[in-house]
C-alpha cells in the first residue's frame, strides 16, 4: 500500500471516539458526595431552602436557590440507623420528605430543629398495626450534660445529631419551613 492510500484511514482513525475508560467511565463517588463536590467554598448565602440527608453516606447537603452551598459529614443517627422509622421506640431515623417545623433553644441537647415526622402516611402505617409512629424527631447537637466533645457512634432515639458548632450554624441558616429530604 502506498502512503497516500493510508491517508483516508488515518483521517478516519483521528475522528474515532476515545476509548470508554477515558471518555465516560462511571464515577466511583456516591451520588450525594458528587453534589458535595460541587459546593463553592466561598459561596455567599443568607439562608438555605432545602436539605438532603443521606443516611448511608452520613452526609447532609444544604441548598440555596437550587445550588449546593454547604455539607456536613459524619452525621449520627438512631441506635438502629438502617431502615425507615415505623414505630415509637424503634430507634430508627425516618426516611422521606419532611419540613423543619420549629426550634427549641431549651432542648436537652445543644439546640434543636424539629422535623415534621410523622406525616399522614407514617401515622396510617403505624395505625394499621395498632402502634404509635413516635415523634419528636430533631436535628440537634450533643447532650447538654456532656461537657465537651461528641458521643461516639449512633446514639439518638431517631434524631440526627451534629456537633454543637454544626447545630449552631444550622440554627442560623435553616429557617422554619425548610424542606428536609432524608434518604436511606
Amino acid at each position: 500500500m502506498k502512503r497516500l492510500d493510508l491517508l483516508p484511514l488515518i483521517a478516519l482513525a483521528a475522528c474515532a471516539a476515545p476509548p470508554l475508560k477515558h471518555a465516560q467511565a462511571p464515577s466511583a463517588q456516591p451520588p450525594l458526595a458528587r453534589e458535595a463536590a460541587r459546593i463553592v467554598p466561598q459561596a455567599r448565602f443568607a439562608g438555605v431552602d432545602y436539605l438532603i440527608v443521606d443516611k448511608s453516606e452520613r452526609l447532609m447537603i444544604a441548598y440555596a436557590g437550587g445550588q449546593p452551598v454547604k455539607a456536613w459529614r459524619g452525621l449520627q443517627f438512631g441506635d438502629a440507623p438502617q431502615g425507615h422509622k415505623q414505630f415509637e421506640g424503634d430507634e430508627r431515623t425516618p426516611e422521606g420528605r419532611y419540613v423543619i417545623e420549629g426550634r427549641n433553644p431549651g432542648s436537652a441537647f445543644h439546640l434543636s430543629l424539629k422535623v415534621s415526622y410523622p406525616n399522614a402516611a407514617d401515622r396510617a402505617f403505624a395505625r394499621q398495626f395498632g402502634r404509635s409512629p413516635g415523634g419528636d424527631i430533631f436535628l440537634h447537637g450533643q447532650p447538654n450534660a456532656l461537657p465537651t466533645g461528641r458521643v461516639p457512634g449512633d446514639w439518638t432515639d431517631g434524631c440526627i445529631a451534629f456537633s454543637n458548632a454544626e447545630i449552631e450554624e444550622l440554627w442560623r441558616i435553616v429557617p422554619d419551613g425548610t424542606v428536609i429530604e432524608i434518604r436511606p
